[in-house]
């Protein structure tokens, strides 16, 4: 546990510091809204997940083998959240928090010198605060009260695309809420127009020349009306007089809302960094436009990777200090091969070509 005690250290003068915000923010109704989103449009939170899976693992290396074997036998065997086992699980978590708020805290958890788990934080519980140019302290807050953590060596932060000079991360949802709601508008406005189509309404007007009661036979109209449309079975409806029945909006022309829909969505899977193809959308038709978005997603992921990796490696470090052993550590991603993916999108797309082509020739 010496490694614990705070270090004497000395003290470092940033010249271009001015004056920064002492507190993270991110306020509980922008996480909210986040959370929202995800919520609401489904092609944010599939790309979200498929992010979190497509990140892969990585193997640990060390100088000596032994010690190589013990600390791949950790990560393996490691509790987190009290629920899940393996630093996969946390580096899961930790990724799509990262990924939806634009920071991510994790904390080590340790009892009788040993770590015996780790932990994904929730944001609502925290502050981060600037102690300095160079160093961030988050804060846990209790009964209206920020206080900070007592052991910051064994707290795990992340920041995703921060602001110079501010430890706060961009979320990757960051400038989606406006494309979402128009979205949404489109979406909802399509729902009430096929239920306006699919629950036809009716016009009945009739002509009530040479009757003297009108109110009455007016009723009657409407009684026998209701009860052929309302029956359990098809029925007549038989009328006398100049009697004229016309569906409600049979003339208006509906919008096409193919269009505003990509165009939506275009936005979205911009922002996301996710190809198309692997959101189920068939936007590639050919094989060389597909890789080069695999390209593209291969270089967003290891950008990604280059900010879980500190913390990857102060969970290893941490683990062979209090072990005794040598804490010189490497990580070796998985290769990133898309390949697969490519070539599953142009299956798609020519059984998706296929099929319009066959409809052509039908009609």
């Amino acid at each position: 546990m010496g490694f614990l005690k705070k270090e004497k250290r000395t003290a470092v003068s940033v010249q271009t510091q001015g004056g920064y915000p002492p507190v993270l923010p991110v306020t509980a109704g922008e996480r909210a809204l986040y959370r929202a989103l995800r919520e609401q449009v489904p092609i944010i939170d599939a790309a979200i997940y498929k992010l979190v899976r497509l990140i892969g693992g990585f193997e640990v290396y060390c100088p000596e083998k032994h010690t190589e074997n013990a600390l791949r036998g950790f990560l393996k065997t490691v509790p987190v959240n009290g629920c899940n086992m393996g630093i996969d699980n946390f580096l899961s978590v930790y990724f799509e928090q990262l990924l939806t708020y634009g920071n991510a805290i994790g904390e080590i958890v340790l009892a009788n010198g040993e770590i015996r788990a780790l932990y994904n934080a929730s944001l609502e519980d925290l502050e981060i605060r600037l102690i300095s140019p160079l160093e961030t302290g988050v804060f846990v807050v209790r009964d209206g009260r920020a206080e900070p953590c007592r052991y910051p060596e064994l707290i795990l932060t992340s920041a995703l695309n921060p602001m110079p000079g501010s430890a706060v991360g961009s979320s990757i949802l960051k400038g989606l809420p406006f494309v979402s709601e128009v979205l949404l508008k489109i979406y909802r406005t399509v729902g009430i127009n096929w239920e306006r189509m699919g629950n036809v309404r009716f016009a009945v007007t009739c002509k009530n020349e040479g009757y003297m009661n009108a109110g009455d036979r007016a009723g009657q109209l409407a009684k026998e009306w209701s009860r052929a449309m309302h029956g359990p079975g098809v029925s007549d409806f038989v009328a006398v007089g100049d009697v004229q029945i016309k569906a409600i909006g049979a003339d208006g022309q509906q919008m096409d809302s193919e269009v505003p829909v990509r165009q939506m969505l275009e936005q979205i899977v911009a922002k996301m960094g996710i190809p198309p193809f692997l959101l189920g959308l068939s936007w590639s038709s050919t094989e060389r436009m597909s890789s080069q978005q695999a390209d593209m997603l291969t270089s967003e992921l290891t950008a990604y990777r280059r900010i879980l990796e500190p913390a990857v490696l102060k969970i290893c470090k941490t683990w062979l200090r209090l072990n005794g052993l040598d804490d010189t550590v490497e990580i070796d991603w998985n290769e990133i091969t898309m390949q697969d993916e490519v070539d599953h999108a142009n299956a798609a797309y020519l059984m998706a070509k296929t099929e319009q082509l066959l409809k052509e020739g039908e009609a």
